[in-house]
């Protein structure tokens, strides 16, 4: 296989952990699209918020995605990425797509041990355990809806690896 993989999920799922480790096992290349955004852009994702409002974000957002999806690639994306239809589009042609899925709970724990203000603005405004609630009830389906593959993101990193390999694997033997 030698499409892009891209590993979509909310905040704090675990998708530049797990999608290094994955580019790592598989010998390919590995982009986060917020790092990405902050090399080319000198910005960091809040300062292009406080700037270009959401909505400029997401423009960015959509054209890093495109710019950056390469053969032999994992690309861990930013959460809100599959609020676009022709992303959501994108990858499903373009590659795969992995759904890191994990209860609210976890995820507003991860993001309370490591908050990373700077790259991960709230979205609400709201205390993150809410926040987090919301989105995943806002974004739940089209999470569902670009991925080809829905995996537990509470695993180990290197347990969550496994089960992408095992995937892909399953699929490629299809």
């Amino acid at each position: 296989m030698t499409q892009p993989i891209f590993m979509i999920g909310a905040r704090g799922a675990g998708k530049t952990t797990v999608g290094r480790a994955l580019a790592q096992a598989l010998g390919y290349d590995f982009v986060d699209t917020d790092i990405y955004l902050l090399q080319t852009s000198q910005l960091s994702v809040a300062e292009i918020v406080a700037r270009e409002g959401w909505s400029g974000f997401r423009r960015r957002e959509s054209q890093a995605l495109q710019n950056i999806s390469a053969p032999h690639t994992v690309v861990a994306t930013g959460g809100g990425v599959i609020l676009s239809a022709e992303n959501r589009q994108f990858m499903r042609e373009t590659g795969q797509v992995i759904y890191l899925r994990s209860p609210a709970s976890t995820l507003a724990h991860r993001l309370e041990d490591s908050p990373q203000e700077d790259q991960r603005p709230t979205l609400t405004g709201r205390p993150i355990n809410e926040e987090i609630t919301q989105v995943l009830n806002e974004r739940e389906a089209l999470y569902q809806q670009a991925a080809h593959f829905v995996l537990d993101g509470t695993h180990t990193p290197s347990m969550v690896v496994e089960d992408i390999l095992d995937a892909l694997a399953l699929q490629l033997a299809r």
